[in-house]
């Protein structure tokens, strides 16, 4: 293969192109080799033995596809929460769903009878002060202070 960088450079020069979307042509090459100057390179350039190549882009069908999904829904699974929770789930929804969860389980256990009237309304303004990290943390409490209905 023979050295043709000198005539790659200059005919990008001269195209106001990159070195690498310069083509030269492969059946042509002997006349490349002997082309030196500015103006004989013109003159390859002319008859389109070396010519420019279009620009290279980025194929946005990919993208297209996903927008497409993401606006159907799709693709928002948890995998997908690249920030952190705190972000996704603001301080207060955090709180209200925990809040809710014991609640319902509070009343799950009055209506049960495994707790008393009394106990559940003490227990309410418990986890309305926060006193509580989950529903384990309220059940391990009143296991503890030995509060669960005797059958």
């Amino acid at each position: 293969m023979t050295n043709l960088s000198s005539q790659r450079r200059l005919a990008s020069s001269i195209l106001k192109i990159g070195e690498n979307r310069v083509w030269i042509d492969p059946k042509r090459i002997d006349d490349v080799e002997g082309a030196i100057t500015r103006e004989e390179i013109k003159k390859l350039i002319y008859e389109k033995i070396i010519v420019s190549l279009p620009e290279k882009g980025v194929s946005r069908s990919r993208a297209k596809v996903i927008r497409e999904k993401k606006r159907k829904g799709r693709r928002q699974g948890p995998g997908s929460y690249t920030s952190s929770p705190r972000a996704n789930v603001t301080k207060k929804e955090a709180w209200m769903i925990k809040i809710r969860s014991l609640r319902r389980k509070l009343r799950e256990l009055k209506a049960n009878r495994t707790i008393t009237e009394e106990t559940y309304t003490e227990f309410y303004r418990m986890i309305g002060s926060g006193r509580f990290e989950s529903i384990a943390d309220l059940e391990r409490y009143l296991k503890t202070k030995d509060l669960w209905r005797k059958r």
